[in-house]
């Protein structure tokens, strides 16, 4: 569009000057060397992702050592009914195990539920030069924290060797490495919720929380509600369950429009029905009554003889 305001040389050379300029940047960009630290952390990274094995049941049969230096199988702690929640992490950890177990901690800790009653939990290191004594400090540590009057009997941290760990990891789709340049292992952060049978049920991953939480309280009483098949927690909880269902895309819970409208429809035919029935009660009542002739009173008829002196004319006889 031609307007009566010409262009002039010198923009026109500026406006070309522009072009150049980012033509020459893209192209150095693009032409410059990948940055092999980048490339070095990548390789690190890889194939440290969680495959979910849903469904699936972990070798009760390894052994670990337990924090009271105890030989123990996995399949100990199924032998209760109740479903677990499985947390792999190491106890010398200088970050990321520390904020996992934390959010476990403070997740665990606004449930009204005690770890051996209604759940069990199960921390495994997976560096195995660990010690049971580790183990032992961290639950101290943990128990003094939940301050929860016999969580220690359902609470339990395991140290195992690298095979018996490396089994365990694999089997619940939990991949970690040791970085040799930074010293320490690189992992998820993830808890795993078992059923009482030892079957993979849910993944629950830190900060995936709607409330701002690093493992929702709430998203942790469903799943553990879900994972032991209706045995335990309250009715409340149940009917939660059915009106909130696993979301994976979110790795949370969501609210069921359709499971919400059908429990709002089920409770308005039952007030109405209640209703209904109690007006036909008083309706029926009243009308049986209204049929039942009532006696009349009428006072007795006085037939006695009256007593002598009593009730006599008088009469004069003067």
């Amino acid at each position: 569009m031609i307007t009566g305001r010409s262009i002039t040389l010198q923009q026109c050379l500026y406006f070309f000057a522009v072009i150049i300029a980012v033509i020459v940047l893209t192209a150095v960009t693009l032409a410059s060397p990948p940055d092999p630290e980048a490339g070095r952390r990548a390789q690190e990274l890889e194939g440290l992702e969680v495959l979910e094995h849903l469904g699936d049941t972990l070798p009760l049969n390894l052994e670990f050592t337990d924090s009271e230096g105890r030989i123990v199988q996995l399949g100990d702690y199924f032998q209760n009914g109740r479903p677990v929640v499985l947390n792999l992490g190491y106890y010398q950890c200088p970050m990321l195990c520390g904020l996992v177990l934390d959010g476990l901690v403070r997740s665990a800790s606004k449930m009204n539920w005690t770890p051996g009653s209604e759940y069990d939990l199960i921390t495994v290191s997976i560096n195995p030069s660990e010690t049971a004594e580790l183990a032992a400090a961290k639950k101290r540590g943990v128990m003094n924290y939940l301050d929860r009057a016999g969580a220690e009997t359902g609470w339990h941290f395991l140290v195992g060797n690298a095979r018996n760990t490396a089994a365990l990891a694999e089997a619940a789709g939990f991949g970690y490495r040791w970085v040799e340049s930074q010293q320490q292992y690189a992992h998820a952060a993830v808890l795993m919720v078992l059923t009482p049978e030892g079957s993979l049920s849910r993944y629950l991953y830190y900060g995936n929380s709607p409330d701002g939480e690093a493992f929702s309280p709430q998203t942790m009483r469903l799943s553990l509600v879900e994972a032991s098949d209706g045995r335990v927690g309250s009715s409340l909880d149940h009917v939660l369950l059915w009106c909130y269902q696993w979301d994976a895309t979110r790795g949370d819970y969501s609210l069921v429009a359709r499971n919400l409208m059908r429990l709002g429809g089920a409770m308005t035919v039952a007030i109405l029905g209640s209703v209904i029935g109690l007006m036909l009660f008083r309706e029926r009542r009243r009308r049986h009554y209204g049929t039942i002739e009532r006696p009349t009173y009428a006072p007795p008829e006085n037939t006695q003889e009256p007593v002598i002196g009593e009730n006599r004319p008088r009469t004069d006889e003067n």
